[in-house]
């Protein structure tokens, strides 16, 4: 039997953007692309988020998918003395509020929403870059760096919407839950 932790979370923000935003010099300021903060988005296996800058592309099929929980800008907000900060400057695809999200590394897991399913696996940490500075707030960069979320690959094709959901891991993610599962299930993840 392998245990299986389920989350409520909600989905608060998915940001699909065409192009990148943050390149060259910040100085220099940001390029202005167009960006949605869309109701749902869809995900293709093994492409990332119909519509986004990475999906498709090659060097990103590991990572085409970057999830973000609110919790950790709240947090730099507060370190950093600032009123709260825009999430979507960040630039990650998915905005939790619910979950921490670094035991995920190296797994699979779901996300529910609406009774449709999409299953990712995270691959590797979304380090912040230095744009962050110019974008969220003096020293965010360095704020940001090990909580700014996790890069994931689409392992199956569905859709992921805003507001309540759920996320199914095989391991705990919030320091309560350790050791304790959430449910039980006999059966691996769907």
């Amino acid at each position: 039997m392998t245990a299986t932790f389920r989350y409520d979370v909600e989905v608060l923000h998915l940001l699909v953007s065409p192009a990148h935003a943050y390149f060259g010099r910040a100085r220099e300021g940001a390029a202005d692309v167009p960006t949605t903060d869309a109701e749902h988005v869809e995900l293709v296996a093994g492409k990332g988020i119909v519509g986004d800058r990475f999906f498709g592309k090659a060097a990103h099929m590991d990572a085409a998918v970057t999830l973000f929980a609110i919790e950790a800008l709240e947090a730099i907000a507060g370190e950093l003395e600032t009123a709260p900060l825009d999430p979507l400057l960040t630039r990650r695809n998915v905005v939790l509020r619910g979950a921490h999200l670094a035991p995920l590394l190296g797994q699979e897991f779901v996300l529910e929403s609406r009774g449709d399913r999409v299953r990712l696996k995270a691959g590797r940490p979304a380090n912040p870059c230095a744009w962050m500075d110019q974008m969220l707030a003096p020293g965010a960069h360095k704020a940001m760096r090990g909580r700014g979320g996790v890069r994931c690959q689409a392992l199956s094709d569905g859709f992921l919407h805003r507001g309540p959901a759920v996320l199914i891991s095989p391991v705990p993610l919030n320091p309560e839950h350790a050791g304790v599962p959430v449910l039980l299930r006999p059966s691996r993840l769907p």
